[in-house]
Parts: structure tokens; sequence; C-alpha cells
């Protein structure tokens, strides 16, 4: 792999990219008559991230939902993100969404995956609940690399109002984080959607986040192709190629629903 390709990723003002996603979550707010913004807090790098910068400016406008399944979420990873809420003071509230998530499955045929997505569509319907009592609009905290390939759940974690990182790399998140004072055993530990136990989202993906990004950062913002992308990153033909089809097949993730053309 390429660490200047990588260097070249994380070479960026991060000062300005902080200050333009701050005015643009106030202009949302202003454009769309609401009173504040609502997140997701799972004690990951993403919404940890959006969790800091929510604080600088919009602190008494900003509430995080912490939403574990204390059947499968490690109970460390509500414990980082309570300790996100302690650095950022700002409002919370913590909602176990394992009562709920047996409910459906008392009436719903077992499947792992589905009862994974199911987590996070849960998760989602809890944020715009609490939304439409607050008025406030729902962050996303899909980053670009993750909102490129597909890694969200459509109408899960994927569903938002606003989605003020989906332009952001993974690895430039975690620059962003070093300058806004995340700790780094946030930072550094391995990411993970939490839809089933142990889950991590590297092993399912099966390449590394380095890699992911260098790949699409090559084809999508240099607009190289698989050859030059390959000789560019030195990552191997195979892996450059799984990540194209993950961003081909997942493009019914960031449409909307398509509909028939009347000609």
């Amino acid at each position: 792999m390429n660490q200047d390709t990588i260097n070249e990723i994380k070479n960026q003002d991060y000062e300005k990219i902080i200050e333009a996603v701050e005015n643009f979550l106030i202009g949302q707010i202003e454009k769309n008559q609401s009173k504040g913004v609502i997140l997701g807090l799972s004690g990951g790098i993403d919404s940890a991230v959006l969790a800091h910068i929510c604080k600088r400016r919009l602190k008494d406008k900003t509430i995080a939902l912490i939403m574990p399944d204390t059947a499968i979420t490690p109970k460390s990873e509500t414990e980082d993100a309570l300790k996100i809420i302690s650095l950022t003071g700002i409002e919370h509230k913590l909602i176990d969404i394992n009562p709920i998530i047996n409910e459906y499955s008392m009436h719903l045929e077992p499947n792992g995956k589905a009862k994974g997505n199911l987590r996070a569509r849960v998760r989602t319907n809890i944020l715009y609940y609490y939304a439409n009592i607050k008025d406030y609009l729902v962050l996303g905290s899909s980053d670009k690399s993750e909102h490129m390939i597909g890694y969200f759940t459509k109408f899960g974690d994927g569903a938002s109002d606003i989605t003020p990182i989906a332009s952001l790399y993974k690895l430039q998140i975690r620059e962003i984080a070093k300058r806004l004072g995340v700790p780094e055993s946030i930072i550094a530990k391995k990411s993970s959607p939490h839809l089933w136990k142990d889950h991590k989202a590297e092993e399912e993906l099966g390449v590394p986040y380095e890699e992911v990004d260098s790949i699409l950062y090559c084809l999508f913002e240099k607009k190289m192709s698989m050859d030059e992308t390959e000789k560019t990153t030195q990552i191997k033909r195979s892996t450059i190629e799984k990540i194209q089809r993950l961003y081909t097949n997942s493009e019914h993730k960031r449409l909307p629903p398509q509909k028939p053309n009347r000609e």
C-alpha cells in the first residue's frame, strides 16, 4: 500500500473543514426552521466527531441518543458514548433497545442479519420520535468511505435529514477527531456498527479502511482507471475490484426510490 496516497488523503485544512461543517449545520437549522439537531451516539469515532462539532456552537441545540442493545452491545461501547457526553456536555438520553428488539423477535422468523439491520432501523425510529417531539433535524453519521461502499443499513443508520460528514473519508475523520480532542482510545479502536455480537467493520468488509479510502480516492477523486489505481496504491487488483463492486451494487442505497419513466 502506497503511503503517499494515504498522506494525500490526510493532508487537509481541518480547521477550515470543521468550520464549514459547523456553518452547514447552523444554516440547515435556519433553512428548515428547526430548533436543533439530534444524533445517535454509539461510542464510535464518527458519532464522537459529530458530537464534538455540535458542542462548539450548538451545544444547547443538540441531543444525543445512546441506544445500545444490551444483549449484544459491549458495555465498553456504552461507556465510551457516556465519556463523549461528559466531554461535550450535550444533552443525552440512554435507551436500551433490547426490549423492543425482543418484542419484534416474538413475531418474526429468526434471521441474524435481518435482525442486525432491524436494530439499526429501530434506532432510527427512536431518533425520529424525539426529533418530532423537539422539532430537531436528525444527523446522519456515515462518513464518505461507508457511504460510497454502502456500508450502512438502508432506512437505518443511512436515514437522516442531513449528513454533515458524508464528504469526509474515514482517514480524514480520524484526523479531525485528534484536533477536536476525541479520546485516543476511541480514535484507535476498530469501527463497529454493533448489529450483532462481536461485529467489526473491517472484518466484515475484509479490507482495512486505509485500503478502502486509497481505492475510492484514486477511482473517484483522481478519476484513475483500475490499472492506474493498482499501480498507484500498490493494492491487489482483486481488492480494488471488490471495492468497485461494493460501490456499484450499493447505488440503490444512495438514490431515492426509483420509479418507471412515463414517455
